[in-house]
């Protein structure tokens, strides 16, 4: 049974998960250097009978500063909740990273959110941590003030991969971009997923004889255009499809605009306005533009022999 966390907006939390062990950062992807992470924190907790928060934000403070970043997730915050639930913790605290919060000094934070609205005990944080206002805040910072506040700050070393590269949601975004899907996959414990709502296309697809589930994938990161075997999961169902999909331009087309279109094999029904998770299985072939229609059928009768393998 999965186990209910309590969700907060904002820090003025029940006084039970106060003093408790805290993990602060953006989780994003949920990798296995935050897997890492969240199992030693179940250490602490155990050890110390205390309960584990996490504190994220939202959106992250890296699209909020450069608003020029439009395609940069790995996992959604819906995603996020979700995995969180698995991971052992009591309670998560999203806090909208607006203006106003960006502007609090560092030391504001430390002593009125920390200390005083939080009453924190453990403190996990990543070595680059920052905080405050224009990020001068630092993991110094906060070690300077234990003594003063009366918590510990736990910093784990990164997880390492075999290639001597720390695991990190920059390398897995970088591995989406390249076509490493597998190793991205690896590194995720799971499948890289996109959680979107069908929307009405031109029906491109249906008129060549492929009908398709249009997805428009938001701020999520732009993996290698092309096409992939993926598993597809209606809302609330537990058994997956099995299907193939097209993320990119569509440059036979001529369509200028970044698309999920996704083909579940052996499915009839009407599935739009409905929320469906696509999982990415396996990278089968970068995009391409096809001289003519005729072409791109005779493609995709290829791909489908792949996709249906995995």
């Amino acid at each position: 049974m999965v186990k209910k966390i309590r969700n907060y907006n904002n820090f003025n939390i029940l006084e039970k998960d106060k003093n408790s062990i805290l993990l602060i950062g953006n989780f994003d992807g949920l990798h296995l250097g935050h897997r890492k992470l969240f199992n030693l924190a179940k250490r602490y907790k155990q050890k110390y009978k205390l309960k584990i928060g996490v504190v994220t934000f939202e959106p992250m403070p890296k699209m909020y500063f450069n608003k020029s970043i439009k395609n940069f997730r790995i996992s959604n915050l819906e995603q996020k909740n979700e995995i969180l639930k698995n991971l052992g913790i009591d309670f998560v605290i999203t806090k909208k990273f607006d203006k106003k919060f960006s502007k609090i000094k560092s030391y504001s934070f430390i002593k009125e959110i920390l200390n005083k609205s939080l009453k924190a005990k453990y403190i996990f944080v990543s070595n680059n941590f920052r905080f405050g206002n224009k990020r001068e805040g630092d993991v110094k910072l906060l070690i300077k003030s234990e003594k003063i506040f009366n918590f510990k700050i736990i910093k784990p070393k990164p997880l390492i991969n075999k290639k001597n590269k720390i695991i990190s949601s920059s390398l897995i975004r970088k591995l989406l971009t390249n076509g490493k899907l597998n190793e991205a996959n690896k590194l995720l414990k799971r499948y890289w997923a996109v959680n979107g709502i069908v929307e009405k296309g031109r029906q491109q697809g249906k008129k060549i004889g492929f009908p398709t589930c249009n997805i428009d994938i938001k701020d999520y990161i732009i993996a290698m255009p092309g096409v992939y075997a993926v598993r597809i999961n209606l809302k609330g169902k537990k058994k997956f499809l099995k299907g193939i999909a097209n993320l990119g331009y569509r440059p036979t087309f001529k369509q200028k605009k970044i698309l999920l279109e996704v083909h579940i094999f052996n499915f009839s029904g009407n599935l739009y306005n409905k929320p469906l998770i696509v999982k990415f299985v396996k990278f089968i072939r970068k995009e391409k533009k096809f001289k003519n229609v005729e072409e791109l059928k005779k493609q995709i009768k290829s791909d489908l022999k792949v996709a249906k393998i995995n």
